[in-house]
């Protein structure tokens, strides 16, 4: 059995669905460090990867998504409580990242993204001499 959309039932749920997009992001994302890499994974359930821009510009990595919304003259919409249209998140990476290493992927409605750590920028073990050292340096 189908009921028709009661308007005011449909303009509460409008209403908190504004409300609500200014705490809860179109994009949730985890964000972490592990070993000599940065990781970021996003929900991105329902979209397919051609439907995914990844772009990095001046250290600014930049996710894309469009998702098209419920269309057609044949479409009536019933229920519609899943964002629709592009959205956009970026992210200020440190000078200290490789972003020519970065590297995507895209499983189960998840887009997993990893960024390494530049080779400089890692921490190395300086080795410290004796006072034997300390006299050839100053001769």
């Amino acid at each position: 059995m189908v009921t028709r959309v009661d308007p005011f039932r449909e303009f509460d749920r409008l209403t908190e669905r504004l409300l609500s997009s200014f705490g809860a992001p179109a994009m949730p994302m985890d964000a972490y460090r592990k070993d000599d890499a940065f990781y970021v994974q996003m929900d991105l359930p329902g979209v397919k990867p051609d439907d995914i821009e990844l772009t990095v510009e001046r250290n600014v990595l930049t996710v894309r998504v469009e998702r098209p919304d419920l269309e057609g003259d044949d479409v009536e919409v019933l229920a519609s409580e899943r964002p629709h249209g592009t959205f956009t998140r970026q992210f200020h990476l440190g000078e200290n990242l490789d972003t020519d290493k970065l590297e995507a992927e895209y499983d189960a409605g998840v887009l997993s993204i990893r960024i390494p750590v530049a080779e400089e920028s890692k921490p190395r073990r300086i080795p410290i001499g004796g006072a034997a050292q300390a006299r050839e340096l100053a001769a």
